[in-house]
Parts: structure tokens; sequence; C-alpha cells
């Protein structure tokens, strides 16, 4: 027989093993009653085993008719398997009940989970089989031995049964752990993916958004006006130095990019006001700046102070080009305070749609700290406030 052929035979046996194992055991069944070989008569005598090991049969072929059905219903066929086999033992002899008693309890342990239930049934069996055989012979001695023999037996099969269900379960808990692995590899490159990309966003917004809407802004209110080439080229001016600094935070954007750095850009903090309000003014706003605060703040609190009066200088010149804006930055209680108020717009808004990230973002730069931050209209203008404990570190 050739490589091939045992391979075919052996997908054969696995697709019908129940069948096959029926086979065997039927095989094995009549081999015994051909050799008159009985599993009872020394120690514990049988009724018709005496007569002719033909006799085994009878309930060998019950056994092997279990077999075929083992695989449904386990438990079932397990309880009617040991049955058989006790009276199998005590009135045949046979040798075929017995071998498929200890395989359906191998397999009822395998395939289910009720592992202490057949422990405890599997022991009551062999302790009553154990009882009737010294009950019958009168010697204490075939009680023993009954119960070391069947209880070997019983014991290897529920043994056997218990490591390869356990394995299997290692084996599926391994397969889990593996898949929860890769969920949450998955899940934590989303996540990076993720912040880099909000991270981009902030730059784009905090910085290069606010050059591109002063430019548009400028050149706007340039070309609205009579042609005044003083105002032209403050105009130009404007426009180039807000170019310029859109253009560097685009190339270090680009470099982070290329070359996977993790900073995009030095990030402005309050020493950064000053320039921010003349920068408001030359697009403008009339800037009134009130800065109490030291120059040893944390980190984290110095950069969202810059980008909190950034994003609303910002806001003023797309909304509310010309109007008045008082910065006022002040440390008491603990707290940090920024209030922006503006009011007084000397000309219509910016023909530029906003769709309210700024804010948004700002909200969330101040409750990361501990801090809140409140935007709205008052009565004659509109105020960005915000509180951020002074405490927080890097």
């Amino acid at each position: 027989m050739g490589e091939a052929e045992v391979f075919r035979l052996r997908e054969w046996v696995r697709r019908h093993r129940g069948p096959a194992d029926a086979l065997i055991y039927l095989l094995i069944a009549l081999a015994a009653g051909a050799l008159g070989l009985t599993v009872s008569g020394a120690i514990v005598p049988s009724v018709f085993a005496a007569a002719s090991a033909w006799w085994a049969l009878i309930p060998a072929l019950t056994a092997v008719a279990l077999v075929l059905v083992r695989d449904r219903w386990p438990i079932p066929v397990l309880i009617a398997a040991a049955m058989v086999m006790a009276v199998d033992v005590f009135v045949f002899g046979g040798l075929v009940p017995l071998i498929v008693a200890v395989d359906v309890l191998y397999l009822a342990t395998r395939e289910t989970e009720h592992r202490r239930g057949i422990l405890a049934g599997t022991v009551s069996v062999v302790a009553v089989m154990s009882i009737a055989a010294g009950w019958i012979t009168g010697d204490a001695r075939a009680a023993f031995l009954v119960a070391l023999q069947l209880g070997a037996l019983a014991g290897l099969g529920y043994w056997y049964g218990t490591a390869v269900a356990q394995s299997r379960e290692l084996v599926a808990l391994h397969r889990q752990q593996a898949e929860d692995a890769r969920h949450e590899g998955a899940r934590q490159r989303d996540a990076a993916v993720q912040g880099e990309r909000d991270a981009m966003a902030r730059e784009l917004h905090d910085v290069v958004a606010g050059h591109v809407a002063a430019m548009a802004i400028r050149s706007e209110a340039a070309l609205s006006m009579p042609p005044d080439p003083d105002a032209d080229r403050a105009a130009l001016r404007a426009v180039r130095d807000s170019s310029r600094e859109a253009h560097d935070t685009l190339r270090t954007m680009i470099a982070v990019l290329r070359d996977g750095g993790t900073q995009i850009a030095a990030p402005a903090g309050v020493a950064s006001i000053d320039d921010l309000a003349e920068a408001a003014r030359r697009s403008g706003l009339e800037v009134s700046l009130e800065n109490d605060l030291a120059a040893d703040l944390s980190t984290p609190v110095d950069q969202a102070v810059a980008r909190i009066v950034q994003e609303s200088l910002a806001n003023c010149v797309r909304h509310a080009p010309g109007a008045e804006v008082r910065i006022r930055l002040v440390e008491e209680s603990g707290e940090v305070s920024v209030r922006v108020d503006s009011r007084g717009a000397s000309a219509p808004p910016a023909r530029l749609v906003g769709n309210g990230w700024g804010l948004e973002l700002l909200r969330e730069r101040a409750k990361a700290l501990g801090g809140r931050l409140d935007a709205g209209p008052r009565a004659d203008g509109w105020c960005v406030e915000a509180r951020i404990p002074a405490a927080v570190s890097g």
C-alpha cells in the first residue's frame, strides 16, 4: 500500500471514526469468541461464560451499537455502556463491553463539561461492582481485585480524557490571548495613527490656518479699499510675514512626516504673546495686553495660555475686524487666568467659513490640564475666559 492510499485510509477513518471503531470492536468480539477469551471466571464466575464464549456476543453487539451513537449522546451512551459492562462481567464474561465502556468514558470526559459528575459516577460503578463481586464470591479478595482492575482501567480513561480536554482548553486560551493581543496591537496602532493625525490637525489649525486666514483677511481688506501705496505695502508686509511663518511650520511638518520626528514645531509660549499681539495689530485690531504672569510657568500651562490667546486673536481677526481687544493674563488663587475681550468691530466679518474646531480644541486643552474654558457673546462683544491650575507639570 502506497503513501497516498495510507493517507486516504486515515482520512476515511477520521471522517467515519464511529463506524470504524464499531467494526474493530466487532472483530475483537469475534476473535475473543473464537479463542474462548473471557474477562471473568477466575475471579467472578459468569453464568454463560462456562458454557461457551460465544454467548459474549450478545452484550458485545449491544456495546458495538452504542459506539455508533457515542459522539451524538456521550453521557447517555456512557450510562448505557456502564450497565452493559456490569451485566456482561457477571453474566457473560465478555471482553468488548469493558473496552467500549472505557472508550466512552474517555470520550465523555473529553467532550463534555460534566467531569465531576462523570468521576463520581465512575467511582460509584466501580464500588458497586466490587461489592457485588465480593458478595457473589464470598471472598473479599475478589472485591479488591475487581476494584483494582476496574479502577485502573476507568482511571486511565478518565485521566486521559481530562488531559486531552485541558490541553484543548489551554490551546483555545492561548489562541484567544493571541487574538486579543493582535486586536490590542491593532487598536494601539490605530490610536497612535489617530494621535499623530490629531497632532497634525492641532498644528494646522493653531498655526497654519491662523496665518492663512490672516493673509486672506489682509489681502481682502486691501482690495476692498481705494488704492493707497502706504496701506497696500503694509498689507503686503503683513501677508509676507504670515506666509513666512506658515511656510516654516509646513516645512517642519513635512520634515516630521518624512523623517519620523516627534516634535512638529516648537510650541509657542507666553513669551510669544507680544508678537501675537503685534501681528494682530498689523491685521487691524486694536490690542491691549496686560500680562502679570510669572516667567517660570510649567511648559503645558505656558503653551496652553499662548494657544488660547492665539486662537482668540485669530477669531477676532476673522469675525470682528478692527475690534478693540483686551488681553488679561494673571495668576491668582493657584490658577492662571486668561481673558480675551473684544468689542466694537469696525468692519464686516471676513468671508471665511469656520467649523468651531478652534474653541473645541481649546476646551479640550484646558480640560486636559484640569481647567476649564468658556467662550460666548457678551453685551458689547465676545469673551473667551479660561482658568488653568498653575501647578500642572510637564
